[in-house]
């Protein structure tokens, strides 16, 4: 098995790193890594109703979709990733988790398998695990963490999801802890990340240390920049979703719902109690826009929302449409 303690916290490279493991190697791996400050969402998830967008935008959080199902999680640099990718094994996360848990239990931290795919400590969550079946490997990915700001964990995850309506998966928000407030010692989260590693080479007998070489670092890159950090995978990608919300502007309460397709919108109707003109005309030039904060706010600009609505600007209408 290479082991690999991945030292970038760039988070597409990360993810991109995650996939070209899986698909260019044969040999079985076992990675640690971690990210700057990002919202991960799962492979079937509507991006925007999993995030915070007011907190992401403020916080320059990066927003990325993984290429496993699941909820949405928030990194940062107190919480520890881990990878295993194996060949020809059933997908089972209690058994692909136990060198894990039994690396915290060495460290004195009663950890235990719970629910469907976590690990948890005293009743609350410390690690939440996501899988993937790719032919005859099986990439399984977790969170371990270790030094989290929590109140940032909640406020990157705070969304209001009455404005979506669709048929994405959507995360399931569990009483959360840090596995540092269990270690009868202190650490830093990279000492732990060490002990996790000195675990697996002193218990799996065919652990070998692994660093990505020039090629590796290439191709990886070049999947981050191709895939990873693109608005196509990040948000094109959620699944069709409608999305109505109302905001208060100096012309009047604007209702806003629309409609999307790969995240485009594909439909747009505006109510009020404004006064205005030709809304009809305003509602079709967004038909075939991205539905991000960016070209909404650039099309705004450009067709100057005062000539339909009355008194309205488009710093106040952008709101509406998320």
């Amino acid at each position: 098995m290479l082991c690999i303690i991945q030292t970038s916290s760039d988070t597409y490279f990360n993810m991109a790193a995650e996939e070209y493991l899986l698909n260019s190697f044969t040999d079985e791996i076992f990675m640690l890594w971690q990210n700057d400050w990002t919202v991960v969402v799962g492979q079937y998830q509507n991006t925007l109703a999993e995030i915070n967008l007011d907190f992401v935008k403020e916080k320059n959080v990066n927003v990325v979709r993984r290429l496993t199902g699941g909820g949405a999680v928030f990194h940062d640099a107190g919480n520890l990733n881990f990878t295993f990718i194996k060949n020809g094994v059933e997908p089972d996360f209690q058994r692909f988790t136990m060198p894990i848990i039994e690396a915290l239990k060495n460290l004195g931290v009663d950890a235990r398998f719970e629910g469907r795919n976590d690990i948890s400590v005293d009743g609350k969550k410390v690690s939440g695990n996501a899988m993937l079946v790719s032919g005859k490997r099986i990439l399984e990915h977790g969170t371990l963490l270790f030094s989290s700001k929590i109140e940032n964990l909640s406020a990157a995850l705070k969304t209001s999801p009455l404005k979506f309506e669709d048929k994405a998966v959507k995360s399931v928000r569990s009483r959360v802890a840090n596995i540092s407030d269990y270690l009868s010692s202190p650490m830093t989260v990279l000492d732990f990340r060490d002990e996790i590693m000195k675990y697996m080479f002193k218990n799996v007998s065919d652990c070998v240390n692994y660093s990505l070489d020039e090629k590796d670092i290439a191709a990886i890159t070049e999947l981050r920049n191709s895939k990873y950090a693109t608005w196509d995978w990040n948000y094109g990608k959620s699944p069709d979703y409608a999305f109505s919300k109302t905001v208060r502007t100096s012309g009047g309460n604007v209702e806003i719902h629309l409609n999307t397709n790969k995240g485009v919108i594909t439909g747009l109707k505006i109510y009020g109690d404004f006064f205005g003109d030709n809304i009809s005309h305003f509602e079709s030039q967004f038909i075939g826009c991205q539905h991000s904060q960016t070209a909404i706010l650039a099309k705004l600009n450009e067709i100057n929302p005062e000539k339909y609505i009355v008194n309205v600007r488009p710093e106040e209408l952008i709101a509406g449409f998320f």
